[in-house]
């Protein structure tokens, strides 16, 4: 199965971070989010990959280009340090399609623009590119095939530290709720889509707005509630915590590295 990943965005609330780096390339530990998010999908057996690229397209395009899989995999060094054996490796298997959707479009426009490469394909899988879960997908594509649906996507609890205030007419304060035990859910970006959903796009839509209420009205959107780990990365603040988590040794999403965790179950 084929996945959509949306890359082009400019990332403005990481700027803080870097305004050279495209946000799927912000990294966590070694590698960025964008591998660890396509390394996720892999583990499930779905490596075939369609990037829509948008802001700095190039330094994507580069690191896959002179990827290094030493980075990631054990490997054995000979010949004076000339000769590399790899004892295991990372996108050997991986095909990767990169498309150039524009600096400025939004994500109806460049899922419209990856048609093409989706030709043959019943369903598909999309991402925002910015998010990690330990979500056993499987599961999901499930409860989708379920549903008779167009689309499916992930909701999960935000993971802000905000609280909600409910005000009374005369401005006094009704109640305070910290925002994980309001039964708050986002949509966590986590897609799965019939073919049939380019029907419901119409030219320069946003894909969860006019697209989205044409498929609630026809009672053609399901959604998949995950109570288990989903950490989007908006600001630097949230890349702080999944480095944390990562230098920890303790990142959820890293399934591959977890037996008990195997696509199939």
């Amino acid at each position: 199965m084929k996945v959509v990943l949306f890359c082009g965005g400019l990332g403005l609330r990481l700027r803080e971070y870097s305004e050279t780096v495209p946000k799927p390339m912000v990294p966590i530990g070694y590698r960025p989010v964008l591998w660890h998010l396509m390394k996720y999908y892999a583990h499930y057996g779905h490596k075939d990959f369609i990037l829509c690229l948008g802001h700095r397209a190039d330094a994507i395009k580069e690191y896959f280009l002179n990827y290094q899989e030493t980075l990631s995999n054990d490997f054995v060094l000979t010949g004076h340090g000339k000769h590399v054996e790899l004892l295991k490796s990372d996108i050997d298997d991986w095909r990767i399609t990169f498309v150039d959707t524009g600096l400025h479009s939004n994500l109806g426009e460049r899922l419209t623009m990856v048609r093409e490469h989706l030709a043959g394909e019943e369903t598909f899988l999309a991402n925002y590119s910015d998010g990690l879960s330990d979500l056993h997908l499987p599961d999901m594509l499930a409860h989708y095939e379920a549903s008779n649906s167009v689309g499916s996507f992930l909701c999960a609890q935000p993971s802000l530290s905000f609280h909600f205030v409910s005000l009374a007419p005369d401005g006094h304060v009704k109640a305070i709720t910290d925002i994980h035990g309001s039964g708050l859910l986002v949509n966590a970006g986590y897609f799965i889509f019939n073919k049939a959903i380019f029907d419901y796009i119409k030219p320069g839509e946003e894909l969860v707005l006019e697209p989205f209420e044409r498929l609630i009205q026809a009672g053609k959107l399901a959604a998949y509630k995950y109570d288990g780990f989903w950490r989007g990365m908006d600001t630097f603040k949230d890349k702080q915590g999944l480095d944390d988590l990562f230098a920890r040794g303790k990142a959820p999403w890293e399934v591959w590295k977890r037996p008990d965790h195997a696509w199939g179950k």
